[in-house]
């Protein structure tokens, strides 16, 4: 008797599980009326040869077995092939520290980078003369860490004027290259 039971509810339980994975409802289609649903009841399994469910397919019998059903495994995400999605570099600061001069034809400035990764600058020089007209247009690169300052020596390019500066102006802003 004892194994009887046990073989009932096995029997009732599986059933339950076939009929939840083959799509059995209760109310199939718009209506709960006997004439609104297509095999003529108020919903559940019809012998009918459509196939409303795309998981399961008519047998020979007239009732609807269930095909194994295809999903997909949650992939991990990649890297782009352009790297990572950071955000753009902002401009660092540039500042004249000294002028270049007949004995030394450097121009020094020191460049600030306020971003939180290391970061290559342009810094923009212009050596003038006495009168402000522009002599010579320079511009040099930089590399500075994150959230740091470093200096930079910039040459003049034509040594044979250095004698005619009077004085430099530096772009305040140093372009972010990368």
């Amino acid at each position: 008797m004892y194994t009887r039971g046990r073989r009932l509810r096995f029997t009732a339980v599986s059933a339950m599980v076939v009929l939840a994975l083959t799509g059995f409802s209760t109310s199939h289609g718009q209506g709960s009326d006997s004439q609104d649903s297509p095999g003529g009841g108020a919903g559940g399994c019809s012998n009918s040869s459509q196939d409303h469910d795309s998981s399961s397919t008519p047998s020979s019998s007239g009732t609807y077995r269930s095909q194994p059903t295809r999903t997909s495994t949650p992939s991990t995400p990649t890297a782009s092939p352009s790297g990572d999605t950071a955000p753009p570099m902002k401009d660092g600061t540039a500042v004249l520290v000294r002028c270049a001069s007949t004995d030394d034809p450097y121009a020094t400035v020191e460049v600030r980078n306020p971003n939180g990764r290391d970061g290559l600058f342009t810094v923009k020089i212009s050596f003038k003369d006495e009168h402000g007209s522009t002599i010579i247009d320079t511009a040099d690169q930089v590399s500075v860490s994150a959230q740091d300052k470093a200096t930079v020596r910039v040459p003049v390019a034509s040594t044979g004027r250095v004698a005619e500066i009077d004085h430099c102006e530096v772009d305040p802003r140093a372009t972010a290259d990368r």
